[in-house]
């Protein structure tokens, strides 16, 4: 099987540099429009798929970002593994504006949000205690440091709905819970993917510290936009350092991310919506189709 790295891009990371055969191509997805169309190529000669996730100009809010829409185009341009990359704030004080740090956990807050591929008419339920690929989590950590950058593997990313940033009260609430750093479009983007049976990995780039710090002024829009732009090559030398690490022969997951579906579906098969099936023929193929 052929490694094929995708790549949502956030706040402040529209493109992937040195990409060959590199084209924007439009992907029909049954679940909507994707939030752009997609730059595909190759690196180091490994596939690549990059995805705007607010599309280019910056045009969808996180709660109208069509995640469902995203993730699907993805599995059906054969990635197997999916690096998301992300602005957020800050909830603890070792992680400082500038550094990257690579999520293994979630506390999911949002609440206007398509969360799941199934529903009525085909059940599933995905185990989702550990959120992210260790593999592909470790590869990001160490194509990081490649790059210079001060990382922190390992942390729980708090999930808001937005646009608007935190009260100083909710912010303190988080910090209360061991939340280490606070967005707004890590979910439902981790659960789809895993239901997709993709690899998935966070790289969120702290842009500043939320409202809770006492030595900082509260998170505004000119802040974040100033350390994205600062951080923004950080992250492009990040994804051109995943071809190497993650190499063009790719094997089975040890961490079962590609067998997710495997004791997922509920419904039974005589009861499951054709319409839905036919909707569900990327991310769940494998599975309804043996």
């Amino acid at each position: 099987m052929q490694t094929m790295i995708g790549v949502i891009g956030g706040s402040g990371v529209y493109q992937i540099d040195g990409l060959e055969d590199a084209e924007w191509v439009s992907v029909a997805s049954p679940w909507g429009h994707p939030s752009d169309q997609v730059l595909t190529g190759r690196l180091d000669g490994v596939p690549m798929a990059f995805l705007p996730r607010h599309g280019r100009g910056h045009v969808h809010s996180p709660t109208d970002v069509n995640f469902r829409a995203n993730i699907d185009a993805l599995k059906r341009l054969g990635c197997t593994d999916v690096v998301a990359v992300s602005a957020v704030g800050s909830l603890q004080q070792d992680y400082k504006p500038g550094d990257f740090v690579i999520v293994d956990q979630y506390i999911d807050r949002t609440f206007a949000r398509e969360k799941s591929f199934f529903g009525t008419g085909c059940v599933a339920h995905v185990g989702f205690a550990y959120p992210t690929c260790p593999r592909l989590s470790a590869a990001c950590a160490d194509a990081a440091r490649a790059a210079g950058v001060t990382v922190h593997q390992g942390a729980t990313y708090l999930a808001m709905e937005g646009p608007q940033f935190s009260t100083l009260a909710e912010s303190r609430l988080y910090r209360s819970w061991g939340a280490d750093v606070i967005g707004m479009t890590g979910m439902p983007e981790a659960k789809l993917a895993r239901e997709a049976e993709l690899c998935y990995a966070s790289v969120a780039m702290v842009t500043d510290y939320d409202c809770w710090h006492p030595d900082h002024d509260a998170v505004d829009v000119a802040q974040v936009i100033r350390t994205l732009t600062a951080n923004a090559g950080n992250a492009r030398a990040l994804v051109a350092g995943l071809p190497g690490l993650l190499g063009a022969d790719r094997t089975p997951c040890p961490h079962g991310c590609d067998h997710a579906l495997d004791m997922a579906l509920m419904t039974a098969p005589d009861k499951r919506n054709p319409e839905l099936l036919a909707k569900l023929d990327a991310v769940a193929g494998r599975v309804l189709k043996g």
